[in-house]
């Protein structure tokens, strides 16, 4: 049904038809209702902002990849010493991955007792090497300097080091980081000394273990640090024990066994001369910086050289049987390679020697004068310019220079000279002249040999001796009876 239309006024809107009537009065909130509401919403607010600005600040940082290594190092191949570096850990995440590493649950057999040999220079450089590792590297602490010179001894008889004390503490000195003891590279020498005492005390220390204490503990670790660095090659390495705050570590797989630590030591300790500001026993500039490479005047006694850097192709066959050598090719005789430095004779010798419990090396700088076989005369071993012997059973390993030809810093370093040989003088034949017999005498002799009187042509005359009668004895009588 439609809608009616009034004339003159307009039809209704929606809006209108759906609208309701308006109340008497409008509404109105009360005061106090909006003062309480007003303050809520401005608790709502402040609290929050309150608690964002009190709170303390958790920042939740991701943990930097850290590199895990798990290779193990075959017998057939010679473990690397590569330059320590550390990764970038925090010291509580360091902390953290060092525990997440096991204990190894293998035999952790004492090392061998080591005695120190060699000529009384080298055994006090020895000493004070050792002493200041052990100063440096565990402070005035009993406990952890026997730990750290154990470590030391370790080392040297480890074929993947130096052969020396000196040599093991001072390895890669001349870096300015990555030096395997840190207090030979980072100053720490320089900045700071011990004080006699404790200086007197790490000595003691280092003479104990130079002459057969062991510490047990440690067995034939060859690494540690502290819980609060993570270096690159602690996790492919076995972790056998804790002392204090450092962890000590050896090579996994068979380089980590007692076999594998019969490296000789040389017994020819090098002048370091970092030490000459606490050592007697070494001299040099403590200030002067090595570096790498550098090349040292012949006969410095300044450079350590490594065994390990003389390539193969430097190392002599033995000597045969037939020129004189052992069925055990344990000697050796060769002319040094031309240019070789006279701190490098010593780790040529060592490095051809290898494991072997006695050698005998000897060298001559002109090829002209090299035996070819032995025994050696005279004039070859006063022509002789370098000899270097080993012999494991009697604790003995030394290593000499023909001075006259390389200069030494000190003559302990040097050969015994030899006389000029000379061929023995040949004296002139003289006659021998006998006296003349005297006539007349008649000697002992004479008894058995007939004489023949010349003839005189006067009859020979005789002359005969009285021959003595014995005298009668009396004939005993029988008494009377």
């Amino acid at each position: 049904m439609g809608m009616m239309c009034v004339k003159g006024r307009d039809p209704p809107r929606m809006e209108q038809l759906l609208s309701f009537p308006a109340p008497a009065s409008s509404w109105r909130v009360p005061l106090p209702l909006q003062i309480v509401l007003g303050l809520i919403a401005l608790l709502a607010i402040a609290v929050p902002v309150a608690l964002v600005m009190t709170t303390p600040r958790v920042v939740i940082a991701k943990r930097p990849h850290v590199v895990i290594s798990k290779r193990v190092v075959p017998k057939t191949e010679l473990p690397a010493v590569e330059p320590v570096e550390l990764q970038q850990v925090a010291p509580d995440d360091a902390k953290s991955v060092n525990g997440s590493i096991p204990f190894s649950t293998l035999p952790n057999p004492a090392a061998r007792a080591f005695r120190l040999t060699g000529s009384g220079e080298s055994q006090a450089r020895a000493v004070d090497c050792l002493a200041a590792a052990v100063f440096y590297e565990a402070g005035d602490d009993a406990i952890g300097q026997r730990a750290v010179a154990q470590v030391v001894i370790n080392r040297v008889r480890h074929p993947a080091f130096p052969k020396t004390i000196c040599g093991v503490v001072f390895q890669g000195q001349e870096r300015s980081t990555g030096c395997q003891f840190s207090f030979t590279c980072d100053g720490a020498m320089v900045r700071w000394a011990p004080r006699p005492a404790a200086w007197e005390r790490a000595r003691d220390v280092a003479r104990l273990a130079l002459t057969g204490s062991v510490y047990a503990a440690v067995g034939h670790a060859t690494h540690y640090h502290t819980d609060w660095v993570v270096p690159y090659w602690s996790a492919s390495l076995e972790k056998i024990t804790e002392v204090h705050t450092h962890l000590f570590f050896r090579w996994a797989g068979w380089w980590g066994t007692p076999p594998a630590f019969r490296g000789g030591y040389t017994g020819a300790e090098p002048n370091i001369p970092k030490m000459a500001r606490l050592s007697s026993a070494h001299f040099g500039d403590p200030n002067a910086p090595l570096l790498p490479g550098e090349a040292m005047p012949v006969g410095s006694d300044g450079v350590i050289v490594d065994p390990a850097t003389i390539p193969a192709s430097a190392v002599p066959p033995p000597m045969t049987v037939e020129s004189g050598g052992t069925a055990e090719g344990n000697n050796f005789m060769l002319t040094l390679p031309k240019g070789m430095s006279a701190d490098a004779f010593a780790a040529l010798a060592i490095r051809t020697c290898g494991e072997r419990n006695y050698c005998k090396f000897m060298a001559w700088a002109d090829p002209k004068q090299t035996p070819s076989k032995l025994p050696l005369t005279g004039a070859q071993v006063s022509t002789m310019s370098f000899s270097y012997l080993r012999d494991q059973s009697q604790g003995f390993a030394k290593a000499l220079w023909n001075c006259a030809q390389f200069k030494r810093p000190s003559p302990v370093q040097c050969m015994r000279a030899q006389p000029p040989v000379t061929p023995p003088a040949v004296a002139p034949a003289v006659e021998a002249k006998l006296p003349t017999p005297l006539t007349g005498v008649r000697r002992k002799g004479d008894l058995t040999v007939p004489v023949t009187a010349p003839p005189t042509g006067k009859p020979q005359v005789t002359l005969t001796m009285p021959v003595a009668k014995p005298t009668p004895r009396p004939t005993p009588t029988a008494p009377p009876r």
